[in-house]
């Protein structure tokens, strides 16, 4: 089996279709993968160090005023990207090709379709990306992760709810062991805060302020990421505020390596909603509060936050609202209120969709035995 994959611009891409290579490797022995992605981009950076040969195309991000100078920039980027994408798949001869979202997922998968290879897109949010919604209509069937997005793929073939894929290491953790590499005890709560592979000003911000509240309280301890772009930022603002050096409780990082051990160790998790974080944090049933970035297409992230609020595993705080006053509020009640505390818990892992894997690979085996 020869598989093209491609999507990126932003982790909430590059993480599914990094776990749907973890499917396809599980699925056949001897299964070719090659992922196509876009130069200089976040992608660039993360899938050759997976082992995965990578090939990039042109392409452009597409400005929702559509009577823009940028987007006819943007269209010929894409048509060049089109038939870069139609050379390389020519020449590879996949026997599917999937795409999970972002700028690039739009020539290689359209380039796909037209050389009539079988294709599949996956959506991993509840309001799916612009360009999924216009793949949506050509290819052969679409992966979705929340039911509230069928409703914007009326006219595909075929939509599909498989929920997000999850990289193996989130489930491969145990909670004890995870404490354990992170020297925390079970009396301590433990609060793993994010924004998102490029960080969040908002969190950050309120963090700052949440620090100043939990500093030298041995009842809980905070691994908090800034995000890249934002660190130097952030411990200039935290001496500005006279934290230095940071409390012992407290660690403050730019990039979480281990992020799927940090998962399994803590109690609550303080972040954005993008897709992958809110399926992550489901399947380990956590309880979450979550902050989603307000900036975000059709602000998809609060939808993806909303629907954890509904089933009462999350507390939802906007980017307006959220402060380190609100934050510590919460992190006390969930201290404090054992009955809640478990109730989120609960909650939280209902939503989780543990069988993502074996109905990916059922679609796959579908789609390739048609063909």
């Amino acid at each position: 089996m020869k598989v093209v994959i491609t999507g990126g611009g932003t982790g909430g891409h590059i993480s599914p279709a990094l776990a749907i290579v973890d499917i396809l490797k599980d699925m056949c022995e001897k299964v070719e993968i090659l992922y196509i992605g876009s130069e200089n981009s976040m992608e660039s950076e993360i899938v050759p160090k997976s082992g995965l040969r990578f090939l990039t195309v042109k392409t452009g991000f597409i400005n929702r005023k559509l009577l823009s100078l940028s987007n006819l920039v943007t269209l010929y980027n894409n048509l060049i990207g089109l038939f870069q994408a139609i050379r390389i798949i020519k020449k590879e001869q996949p026997d599917l090709v999937i795409g999970t979202g972002g700028f690039v997922s739009g020539p290689v998968v359209l380039a796909g379709k037209l050389i009539g290879k079988k294709t599949m897109i996956h959506e991993q949010n509840a309001y799916p990306g612009i360009t999924n919604k216009m793949l949506s209509r050509i290819v052969d069937v679409v992966l979705i992760s929340f039911s509230e997005s069928d409703s914007f793929f009326k006219r595909a073939r075929k939509t599909v709810l498989v929920g997000n894929p999850l990289k193996k290491e989130i489930l491969g953790y145990t909670r004890k062991q995870s404490r354990m590499d992170f020297g925390i005890s079970e009396d301590i709560f433990f609060i793993y805060s994010f924004g998102g592979s490029g960080g969040q000003v908002s969190l950050n911000n309120a963090i700052l302020d949440l620090i100043l509240k939990i500093k030298g309280d041995s009842r809980i301890r905070l691994l908090h990421v800034t995000g890249k772009r934002l660190f130097e930022r952030f411990n200039l603002e935290l001496k500005e505020k006279g934290i230095d050096p940071l409390p012992r409780n407290v660690t403050v990082v730019d990039y979480m390596i281990d992020a799927p051990k940090a998962l399994n160790a803590c109690d609550v998790v303080i972040g954005s909603a993008g897709a992958i974080t809110v399926s992550e944090i489901t399947a380990l049933g956590l309880p979450a509060i979550l902050v989603p970035k307000a900036y975000t297409a059709e602000n998809h992230q609060e939808k993806n936050a909303r629907s954890i609020e509904k089933n009462g595993g999350a507390f939802v705080l906007t980017e307006k609202e959220v402060s380190g006053d609100l934050l510590i509020n919460l992190i006390e009640s969930l201290i404090n209120n054992k009955e809640l505390y478990d109730k989120m818990k609960r909650n939280s892992y209902k939503m989780a969709n543990l069988k993502s894997e074996k109905m990916i690979q059922l679609e796959i085996r579908k789609l390739i035995a048609n063909g």
